[in-house]
């Protein structure tokens, strides 16, 4: 059988990737087709228009389309949790300076989150509020920003926060478009390596083992949706391995002749391999671990849509949550 499954071209994407090009798909009697997708809006449609099988996504953002909070109505389901963390805010070298001068320097995130919150009340008293970009509203990094300004003091109100996809955030805090974002691994790796941007804190600092992407999958897949989640469980599991990481590399380099902006990932795990904290990565987790579907888990998730305004409280929207996420078997 012949699938499509997209993805947004991140670090944490590799297990979908690598099912196909380690042949696992191919193990189970699929055909693995590949769509690197330029924003989460776009893939999110694909996928409930019928365009895409499945794809690497957002964990809010599969339960805000199948719940049909955000775009077409979808059918799909969260066949499996891929990854946990991954996540960094980066800032502008010229917001990271304001911050240090507000006794920003310090390793306590939460320091540093009191910092921001005086640059940022100052800047929205003189009406140039400070402008931060997330990758998607109903995602863990609109959250981890409105608890990043929390944490400081700060009303998330008083922050002005735009869209802008991961793969873009580089380029948008080089122009002056936003003083910060907050996206996945590589790409505040890539910002601090090309000197326009200063990692402040990490997902995982803010919001420990948050769960990031996973899979999600269309009705229409049908028989074959335990044999692409076998796929790439395996997968996910060989990514996990640091013994791997050499030949994940390769793999990477290797699609990346296909979607270039691969390059940018496959050098984010030849950094980590140096970086034994594994905080260029953003301590992303795959395997095991992250693939287990807890209700923990899923009650945090709900927990920041309610918080953000996203949901209404109430049992209804808990027991759809877990019945997308198989939970209520």
């Amino acid at each position: 059988m012949r699938l499509r499954i997209g993805y947004v071209p991140l670090c944490d994407a590799a297990p979908v990737i690598l099912a196909r090009e380690l042949g696992y798909a191919r193990d189970e009697g699929i055909d693995l087709d590949l769509s690197a997708e330029p924003s989460w809006a776009t893939l999110r449609d694909r996928l409930a228009l019928g365009h895409l099988d499945g794809a690497h996504m957002l964990a809010p953002l599969a339960l805000a389309s199948a719940l049909g909070l955000s775009g077409p109505p979808s059918d799909l389901t969260v066949a499996l949790p891929l990854s946990l963390n991954g996540n960094a805010i980066t800032f502008s070298n010229a917001l990271s300076e304001a911050v240090r001068d507000e006794g920003g320097e310090s390793e306590d995130w939460r320091a540093i989150a009191r910092a921001f919150a005086r640059v940022a009340a100052a800047r929205r008293s003189a009406g140039k509020p400070v402008t931060i970009g997330i990758v998607h509203p109903f995602s863990c990094h609109a959250y981890q920003v409105r608890l990043f300004a929390q944490a400081g003091g700060l009303d998330p109100a008083n922050l002005r926060t735009v869209v802008v996809p991961p793969q873009h955030g580089v380029e948008a805090l080089s122009r002056g478009l936003v003083d910060g974002f907050c996206a996945g691994a590589p790409w505040n790796g890539v910002a601090l390596a090309a000197g326009v941007g200063r990692v402040v804190v990490l997902g995982s600092e803010i919001a420990p083992d948050a769960p990031e992407k996973v899979l999600a999958v269309s009705a229409r897949v049908g028989e074959a949706r335990a044999p692409l989640v076998r796929a790439i469980a395996r997968a996910g599991l060989w990514c996990a391995d640091p013994d791997h990481r050499d030949e994940l590399v390769h793999h990477l380099q290797r699609r990346a002749r296909v979607d270039p902006e691969l390059s940018g990932v496959a050098r984010a795990f030849e950094q980590s391999a140096e970086d034994r904290t594994g905080r260029w990565l953003g301590h992303l987790r795959l395997g095991a671990e992250a693939q287990i579907a807890t209700p923990e888990r899923l009650a945090w998730l709900l927990e920041q849509m309610h918080a953000a305004g996203q949901i209404e409280d109430g049992f209804a929207w808990e027991a759809a949550a877990r019945a997308l996420y198989g939970l209520d078997s």
